[in-house]
């Protein structure tokens, strides 16, 4: 068997910055244990593998450990590599998922954008062991369906955060977003989630579906940049929309291969 891949750094115009994700293309679907082999033996944050049907491509995204219920850098690498690589010759790509809905994709220009739901947060109470492993003093938690989501003062404390990830893996859920506002852009933030193999993602696009309406309504504003302030660092430009949010980025391409099983 030989299957097509790509690795493609999203929301960044600079190969090694953004986040790396694999594209796998697969003529019909092969077997889950083999899917996270791949994706476990690729090892990047994120395996995104798609078979395309009459008018659309389903999709699902790995990490080396699970698979997850919806991703944004692997959404926005697939979808580069259908328009750049593989020439798909309109500007729109629908994507269906599993436990996300569909996924409308639009090429603007250098831009891709993204329509994804909205995770709209509540507060809470910190759970035990949060605070103490990122060793911060939180302005808010809360929570959205997945992830929860730490309020810091300002950029730097969000650049500065060096979590206990033994410990912060003992916390319940898919991942722990922290964030702020940003010196020169609406927000910053950064995404650990070491309890699906990933203990910091350098850009989430996931993420933004919760941070995107959380600081809409925080700035009174509805379309807002962001900044990604991992090592790698990532761009992303966000629209909220009531029950959807667009995420936007570029992408570039590093790597073209064949997998050969």
């Amino acid at each position: 068997m030989k299957i097509p891949i790509y690795q493609v750094d999203a929301f960044t115009s600079k190969v090694f910055a953004g986040n790396p994700a694999a594209v796998c293309l697969l003529d019909a679907w092969i077997d889950d244990k083999l899917l996270q082999s791949i994706a476990a033996e690729y090892n990047v944050s994120e395996t995104a593998f798609l078979v395309q049907t009459v008018d659309s491509f389903d999709i699902r995204w790995f990490t080396p450990v699970t698979e997850v219920a919806l991703c944004g850098h692997g959404t926005l690498a697939s979808a580069f590599v259908l328009f750049e690589c593989r020439k798909w010759i309109n500007n729109t790509i629908k994507f269906r998922t599993r436990k996300s809905g569909e996924l409308l994709v639009i090429k603007k220009g250098d831009l891709i954008e993204i329509d994804f739901p909205s995770k709209p947060v509540y507060p809470r109470t910190p759970p035990a062991g949060l605070i103490e492993s990122l060793k911060v003093k939180p302005l808010g938690v809360f929570s959205s369906t997945e992830d929860l989501m730490v309020v810091l003062e300002n950029e730097n404390a969000v650049r500065d955060v060096d979590p206990d990830f033994d410990a912060l893996q003992q916390i319940e859920c898919r991942g722990i977003i922290i964030t702020a506002r940003g010196d020169a852009s609406d927000f910053v933030s950064r995404f650990f989630a070491p309890r699906i193999g990933v203990r910091e993602d350098p850009v989430t696009g996931s993420a933004h579906c919760v941070l995107t309406p959380y600081w809409a309504n925080v700035l009174g504003k509805d379309v807002l940049q962001a900044f990604q302030v991992s090592n790698r660092g990532g761009e992303l430009f966000c629209a909220n929309l009531g029950e959807r949010v667009k995420i936007s980025g570029k992408a570039v391409l590093y790597l073209e291969g064949v997998i050969t099983i």
